[in-house]
């Protein structure tokens, strides 16, 4: 699912002039990137949280050359599923009502 498929489902399930639908999709992702970005964490119960994680600096290697390089200390968001959504995405999904329909990923999740 894309954020045009979500913004098309808002606005076709709350009955929302397609316009609006994307306004509140927008302003919902910019609230939680601002979040992330203050190193604040977010809970939405029985979907999942999202906090950030710190990394050091370390050093890698190239895969292609085999050459050690630096990689600088980051800060990465991190999606951590919740409970409820987890036992649905088991179940096969088949409850569509729920706020967890949809079938989309999280780049990062973790168990």
């Amino acid at each position: 699912m894309t954020k045009a498929d979500l913004i098309d489902l808002i606005a076709e399930r709350a009955k929302l002039p397609h316009g609006r639908a994307e306004l509140l999709i927008c302003q919902m992702f910019d609230s939680m990137v601002d979040a992330l970005c203050r190193g604040e964490g977010i809970e939405i119960r029985g979907f999942g949280s999202f906090s950030i994680r710190s990394y050091k600096e370390y050093q890698g290697r190239n895969p292609r050359t085999g050459e050690a390089v630096r990689v600088r200390p980051k800060r990465l968001a991190f999606f951590k599923v919740g409970k409820e959504l987890r036992e649905r995405v088991n179940s096969g999904g088949d409850d569509t009502n729920g706020v967890a329909s949809g079938g989309s990923t999280a780049e990062g999740s973790g168990t």
